[in-house]
């Protein structure tokens, strides 16, 4: 559209250089809603532009008592969307991020989201009633230069030939400028303007749910590198037995070097994640528009509550996804330029199936179609896929907590024990070990629910699915 635009520009501003007198189209940029297509005023019905002589164109819940969710008293987060002023906005201190606001710190502080921005803001401040006028007044002054030039020719007062090359030119200005002006008429223009803003916003959706995808990576890389930290804690208490058996000659000196050289291997790869957490973090401070640190500290991930899950609903939802899909719109945009093309060559053939041409184009249209029918049933399954995932990590999210019961149960058992002398201190610490592992996997499985979940509410409110 910025390219029709800018043709659109070209072809007055030639016109002009002609002797013509024509307007041009101004395009301030403002941040404003996107406007509807403006009707027609009485004036622009009773008057259409000319056409020269001579030429063919005429003018025309997670329970609140569940003790191994960490989450249970945080409110049920604002999912997919930005903040429309409904919820009072709670700043993060200096130095974190809240997943609540993750949304509305990159609307608001992302150069590229912002640059974006400014762009959209162009197309939506387009006047499409003053630019109907300007592109009617143009082709008017245009026929009316060319009606003058050939009334100069014929009684000799202009050369013939510059006056025929004249011609030429001015023809071709009025039939760039007679297009545009019938897309405006048919609402093309103003339909690929909006295509365009929607292609531009489902940038901006793109790069926010990219940051909060990084938020809900780091949570879980900060939840690996507490159970990395729990395993060498452990590893530890290991290689110190092992020292005390070496020396009494239990174990060989292999034993002992064997579980060192482990311990050596944990230590390095809990080093390289924790360059990794530091590299994502700047990565989201950069999205958010903070300062580059990498110790940015993360909010609690929010958990998905009952209620949430039962008001999914497959087959609405995909219908609300369809509609909103920027995806889906950009393949309709590709058919119809493709069912226009075939209109255009089956008309060049007379829709004669014994010319090769008509056949080749009736083929190209058909694959169109197919085409399109593949990108919709694709989004389709992708949709569905992702609303069975939902429910998929639901149980699993159920499982950890029964696991994580069990493991409760066990240690409390092992506490008594090791009151009554029947086992060890490290006995104990490694069933202590065991429940913080099943409290790790109910939050890693919360975690994963909630990611499923928001990028469920993503493709509903948005149509995005990648």
């Amino acid at each position: 559209m910025k390219q029709q635009v800018i043709a659109l520009v070209t072809a007055l501003a030639l016109a002009l250089s002609l002797g013509v007198s024509v307007l041009a189209a101004s395009t301030p940029a403002i941040r404003a809603a996107a406007p509807a297509p403006q009707e027609e005023s009485a004036a622009a019905e009773t008057q259409e532009p000319a056409a020269p002589e001579g030429t063919a164109e005429t003018a025309a819940e997670v329970p609140a008592e569940d003790a191994g969710d960490t989450a249970d008293t945080e409110e049920e987060p604002t999912l997919a969307g930005p903040d429309d002023g409904a919820q009072s906005i709670v700043p993060d201190p200096v130095g974190s991020i809240s997943f609540a606001n993750v949304e509305r710190r990159i609307r608001e502080n992302n150069l590229t989201i912002l640059g974006l921005e400014e762009n959209v803001a162009i197309l939506q401040d387009i006047d499409y009633e003053k630019l109907e006028k300007d592109l009617r007044d143009g082709l008017n002054s245009i026929a009316t230069a060319q009606w003058s030039m050939i009334q100069g020719a014929s009684v000799g007062m202009i050369d013939s030939v510059a006056a025929s090359l004249s011609k030429t030119s001015m023809q071709q200005q009025y039939d760039a400028l007679r297009t545009q002006f019938d897309d405006l008429k048919d609402g093309k223009l103003q339909s690929d303007n909006e295509t365009l803003i929607r292609q531009l916003q489902n940038g901006e959706d793109q790069l926010v749910l990219a940051g909060e995808a990084t938020f809900i990576a780091l949570a879980a890389m900060e939840s690996q590198e507490t159970s990395l930290q729990r395993q060498l804690a452990a590893l530890n208490r290991t290689v110190e037995e092992l020292e005390l058996r070496y020396q009494l000659g239990q174990i060989s000196a292999l034993q002992l070097q064997e579980a060192k050289a482990g311990r050596t291997a944990l230590v390095s790869g809990l080093e390289t994640l924790r360059m990794n957490i530091r590299t994502y973090k700047t990565q989201l401070e950069n999205m958010l528009g903070a300062e580059l640190t990498g110790t940015i500290h993360l909010g609690a991930v929010p958990a998905v509550t009952e209620k949430q899950i039962a008001d999914m609903d497959l087959e609405r939802d995909l219908a609300a996804a369809k509609e909103k899909s920027y995806e889906l719109r950009a393949a309709k945009a590709t058919l119809d330029d493709a069912q226009e093309t075939y209109k255009d060559d089956a008309d060049t053939y007379n829709y004669n199936d014994k010319k090769e041409g008509f056949r080749r184009a009736q083929h190209t249209w058909q694959a169109a179609q197919y085409t399109y029918t593949s990108a919709v049933q694709s989004y389709e399954l992708k949709f569905r896929t992702l609303y069975d995932q939902v429910h998929d990590y639901r149980q699993i999210w159920q499982a950890a907590r029964v696991a994580l019961a069990s493991e409760q149960a066990s240690y409390q058992a092992s506490e008594l024990k090791y009151q009554q002398g029947t086992i060890s201190k490290n006995a104990l610490l490694a069933a202590e070990d065991d429940l913080r592992a099943a409290e790790a996997k109910v939050t890693t499985a919360a975690n994963d629910l909630f990611s499923a979940y928001n990028t469920y509410c993503w493709a509903v409110e948005h149509g995005i699915l990648n």
